[in-house]
């Protein structure tokens, strides 16, 4: 636990109004969004600039403080929440949310960690510009924190992950030093590239406090499709299909089962099945260009005809208006809340490569059936890059607690299925506390003794976001 005098020390360099201590103040920053994780604080930080993280993190350092850095929040792994001993700081960057500069010539922006994806987004659309991220979360969610657990999102397809979004970093070290990478170049063959280092470490080897994001041309068309597919086999060469169609334009291609569309109508007001004949499976499929939507909508259509005339679709919606659209995508957004109506939910955010998709689901959904009957699998997601929500509903009448008491359970049968298809058991939530021990299984000796080899070298001390990520031979 800080002493007194640590935690004074530390008040001083943020001031009353960056300083938390009170435990009701505190409670939103000790639990995560699914509940799953409480954890205790010494102390909330809000420090409001790169300056006063640094002179804390020197506290920190010199006194043995360990900090478990936070942006908004969002996460789904536990990366971001103390654990229960109550001798951890948090130092929450949401004070820090300036936008700091937008290069419209250079199609950069610069922001400071705690700007909200929300925010960034509108920054760059504000002078024609998109920056291409995009999460359910985007109105809390923090880039700090995106970039910390190199988030992913429904445009991984056309853009890439967060990581891939980035030209410079601005990081504070374990021991308060500060490395400002912030470079808008997109050739800089000058060694190693550190910023990488610290994309998607969770915190754990340095604090992000700025970015110099990367952005593009805004898109002057986008045309969506809701479509009817008979299997994932389908929907896969559905892919195919729009990809070679439209020559690379497809710039969201999300999969969906129909027990996720029935969750969706049964408890979203105001949503509707798109669709007037069920189908087993469904996609929202979005292409983008720079040329007219007329043009987008013609080469949508051929597409789909294209697919139909294969049997790759059996039906399909084209939305002929931003609201039509936005109800599409409603569908989508809201599948993973709404589970949490229909008792308890088991989740997982596992990556195969695309052409095991189907084969996967298959053999998961069976593994988990035999294991409980009665389970409800709801697999959705990014299937254009191979990430899928495996997502588990508990039984109709089941008990709650029962269930969700079986949840590693049923992480080890769908994680074994992950590994013999030489996938991923973390796509793009992170690794954080739910998954630490786990990795261990999934990666080889050398790859987890790098990890601690990078982690002992940045934080020597051990108090970056300690017991995450990867364990150390000491924990």
């Amino acid at each position: 636990m800080p002493s007194p005098e640590t935690l004074a020390r530390m008040k001083a360099v943020v001031g009353p109004h960056g300083f938390i201590d009170d435990v009701n103040d505190m409670a939103p920053y000790l639990v995560e969004r699914r509940d799953l994780y409480h954890g205790r604080a010494a102390a909330v930080l809000r420090p409001a600039s790169t300056a006063e993280v640094s002179a804390l993190m020197k506290i920190a350092h010199e006194t043995g403080t360990p900090v478990v850095p936070q942006g908004g929040n969002t996460g789904l792994v536990g990366g971001q929440i103390p654990f229960e001993s109550g001798d951890e700081v948090i130092l929450s960057l949401t004070r820090m949310n300036r936008i700091i500069a937008l290069d419209a010539e250079n199609n950069t922006l610069t922001v400071e960690a705690g700007v909200t994806l929300a925010a960034a987004q509108e920054a760059a659309s504000k002078v024609g510009r998109l920056f291409p991220l995009s999460l359910a979360s985007e109105g809390s969610c923090q880039i700090g924190g995106n970039l910390a657990t190199n988030a992913g999102g429904t445009a991984v397809l056309r853009y890439g992950n967060a990581r891939d979004l980035v030209l410079g970093l601005e990081v504070v070290l374990a021991d308060g030093q500060v490395w400002d990478g912030r470079k808008g170049l997109r050739k800089d063959n000058t060694g190693y590239d550190l910023k990488h280092i610290f994309m998607g470490s969770e915190g754990t080897l340095g604090i992000i406090t700025g970015a110099v994001l990367k952005l593009f041309s805004k898109p002057l068309a986008v045309v969506t499709a809701f479509a009817a597919v008979p299997s994932v086999e389908e929907a896969v060469k559905l892919l195919r299909i729009a990809d070679n169609a439209s020559g690379g334009l497809v710039t969201s291609f999300e999969l969906m089962p129909r027990i996720g569309i029935e969750f969706v109508t049964r408890h979203m007001p105001g949503t509707v099945d798109p669709l007037s004949v069920a189908s087993p499976w469904y996609v929202l499929l979005e292409l983008s260009a720079g040329g007219t939507i007329e043009s987008l909508n013609e080469m949508l259509e051929v597409l789909l005809a294209a697919a139909m005339d294969v049997g790759a679709v059996t039906d399909a919606a084209i939305a002929h208006s931003e609201a039509q659209r936005l109800k599409f995508w409603q569908m989508r957004e809201s599948m993973s809340d709404v589970q949490r109506l229909e008792g308890g939910s088991i989740k997982h955010d596992v990556s195969v490569p695309v052409s095991s998709v189907a084969a996967f689901i298959a053999q998961a959904s069976d593994a988990v059936g035999q294991a409980m009957p009665g389970i409800r699998p709801v697999p959705f997601g990014h299937v254009g890059d191979g990430n899928i929500h495996f997502n588990l509903s508990q039984p109709v009448g089941a008990d709650k607690a029962a269930f969700l008491a079986r949840w590693g359970e049923m992480s080890a049968i769908v994680h074994w299925i992950v590994r013999e298809f030489n996938g991923s058991i973390s796509a793009e939530h992170g690794i954080g506390r739910m998954k630490r021990d786990e990795i261990a299984e999934t990666k080889s000796p050398i790859e987890i003794e790098l990890m601690r080899t990078l982690k002992r070298a940045l934080d020597p001390t051990g108090i970056l976001n300690p017991g995450k990520v990867v364990k150390m031979n000491k924990s």
